[in-house]
């Protein structure tokens, strides 16, 4: 198999930040703000590349999954290079793709996230940027956090904190739908980041 820098030298982006080609054994997972994720073949690895531009978020992002390596529901990084990290492969739906596909959250799942935030946060970091996306439930059942980036900002972040409260008030009710289009959480999530929504009602 090719050595983790081929892989991630392999991957010929547009300028646009698409991927125009990469090496056979890399299946593209997940494209965010700042990289893409590949699923490496026939390993229980990923491989997150940077776009052009934001390779310095590879040492920052290693660094604090370093701090954070004693915590087990973050996935352990094997390797960083000028523009990519070699991580765990979590098989599993992002809370996002639970609320689309019906799967249910339950409070264990958000209090076992919410004891792992704490948990990062007794080790001097400031977890931020917590959103539907970067929270996983794996296949197994157990929860994991990736995307750590931001967990050196100093800002207060509420993100995590109303998803919180949305949980509790909104839907653990009998009545709250379980499975939402995702178009239109799309659309929730938008408003939210235009700060629209009056998150002090929750």
């Amino acid at each position: 198999m090719s050595t983790y820098l081929e892989l991630a030298n392999s991957i010929i982006v547009k300028n646009n930040n698409r991927v125009k080609s990469c090496d056979k054994s890399l299946t593209l997972i997940g494209t965010g703000r700042s990289a893409f994720v590949f699923r490496i073949e026939s390993t229980t690895k990923a491989i997150k590349v940077f776009f052009p531009g934001f390779e310095h978020i590879a040492k920052e992002e290693t660094e604090i999954y370093h701090v954070l390596k004693d915590i087990t529901q973050f996935p352990s990084v094997y390797e960083q290079g000028r523009n990519y990290i070699v991580m765990d492969y979590i098989e599993g739906d992002t809370l996002f793709e639970c609320l689309t596909n019906g799967t249910v959250i339950t409070s264990g799942h958000i209090q076992e996230i919410d004891d792992a935030l704490s948990l990062a946060s007794d080790l001097g970091l400031n977890p931020s940027d917590i959103h539907l996306r970067n929270l996983l439930i794996a296949s197994n059942g157990e929860i994991k956090l990736i995307d750590v980036a931001r967990y050196r900002q100093t800002k207060d972040c509420k993100q995590w904190s109303n998803l919180k409260k949305a949980h509790l008030q909104l839907y653990r009710k009998r009545y709250f739908v379980k499975k939402i289009p995702k178009p239109f959480l799309n659309m929730l999530a938008f408003i939210y980041k235009k700060g629209l929504i009056p998150t002090y009602r929750l």
